[in-house]
């Protein structure tokens, strides 16, 4: 009889769940999978729920009749053993106490790059990945191990685009020459990045962005958030299930106010203003708070274009701002708000890069300013080199 993956806890990606339940009836399985998708849609959970599948331990999908292990999950079982990127300085035991999290929750955060510190939130982000010797002394030798007790070895390895470069090489040449009891479930938010070499050996399934409902639904039955609560923090979710759990509405909303704000100030060139107040969005935010402050101002901006299209209050998400919302269509009927949001769009990889977050919010501000009185940035698109305001011409 066949059975519902990851029935019970996995949110949404209806078709890469059938794509697996396919897999696995098939009982042809592959000795890599690849999962790709955006930041916290599940890649992990997903891959956690694949590996116990495999070795029939029936926890975030209930396996019924293909109940193979006695193991109340992925954590216990001796056979699955998941990686995650690091810093240099990551000690064994720092790891230990992120996969214990890990075990408790399957959407947990537990990159060192979202989440540096698991006691300070204010930690700023650190760069993680998997250098050689991380991989010759922790990785290879798990491979070169035989079942313990389950069907195969499964190796997760997260965020696998952060390799370096000998790294990835030397990882090939375990794809290269598979034990036909092994078997690697990769995760990667950069798809196009990774060496056409590792991708053309992994079964690809990707991994779509959260609509808004499944988030909605997730946070409501998962997490217990109130129905008023969770709608809204789902529309700001921008598809990230995983981090917008932890979001803090009250919070969300001051960020919300201060966003508006920031609109106000771009269109009235206030220098200071912004320059104080993107200093605060720098100093109080990790990546992901300053991209959830896009996402507020795309959210905005989106009831600005729906309320000048149609007039109709009860299309607006931010209905508690609607004076304000009916303020700027009236003063910015002109205003090319579709152009705002592809801007806004355009920045927010920068963000991740942790190109400077103030300069990125100036530059964006004058791009607003224009763009809100109907006109082209002062920097055209063929010329976006030219830095603002530091370049004038004579």
């Amino acid at each position: 009889m066949p059975f519902k993956f990851g029935n019970r806890r996995i949110i949404g990606q209806h078709r890469a769940k059938e794509q697996v339940e396919r897999i696995l009836a098939s009982e042809r399985i592959s000795h890599a999978y690849l999962l790709s998708g955006p930041s916290g849609v599940g890649k992990t959970a997903f891959a956690l729920a694949l590996a116990e599948a495999i070795n029939g331990i029936d926890h975030l999908s209930d396996l019924g009749e293909h109940k193979e292990s006695k193991k109340s999950s992925w954590f216990t079982h001796p056979d699955i053993h998941v990686f995650i990127p690091k810093p240099t300085s990551a000690k064994t035991e720092e790891l230990r106490d992120r996969l214990q999290l890990l075990a408790k929750d399957p959407y947990e955060i537990i990159s060192f790059s979202h989440r540096p510190s698991l006691d300070d939130e204010s930690s700023k982000n650190l760069q993680a990945f998997y250098p050689i010797d991380y991989f010759r002394d922790d990785i290879r030798p798990i491979a070169k191990l035989k079942p313990n007790e389950g069907n195969r070895i499964v190796i997760i390895l997260t965020q696998v685009e952060t390799m370096r470069k000998e790294t990835a090489n030397a990882f090939l040449k375990l794809l290269e020459e598979p034990s036909d009891r092994l078997m690697f479930i990769l995760t990667t938010e950069s798809y196009e990045s990774l060496l056409p070499t590792i991708t053309s050996r992994c079964q690809h399934i990707p991994l779509g962005t959260l609509k808004d409902k499944e988030v909605e639904q997730g946070l409501i039955e998962v997490d217990g958030l109130q129905p008023d609560e969770a709608a809204y923090l789902a529309r700001v979710s921008g598809g990230n299930y995983a981090m917008t759990r932890f979001f803090d509405i009250s919070k969300l909303r001051e960020n919300r106010e201060s966003a508006v704000e920031y609109l106000r100030m771009a269109f009235s060139q206030d220098a200071i203003g912004l320059s104080t107040l993107v200093q605060d969005w720098q100093s109080s935010n990790n990546i992901e708070g300053l991209i959830s402050i896009t996402n507020l101002i795309e959210m905005y901006i989106r009831d600005l274009m729906v309320y000048r299209e149609t007039g109709n209050k009860k299309f607006i998400t931010n209905i508690d701002q609607l004076e304000s919302i009916q303020k700027f269509v009236k003063s910015l009927d002109d205003a090319r708000l579709e152009e705002m949001i592809t801007h806004l769009d355009s920045f927010r990889p920068a963000l991740r890069q942790n190109v400077n977050p103030k300069l990125i919010f100036i530059v964006l501000s004058l791009r607003f300013s224009t763009l809100m009185r109907g006109l082209d940035p002062n920097i055209p698109e063929e010329e976006n080199w030219k830095h603002v305001p530091a370049f004038t011409e004579s």
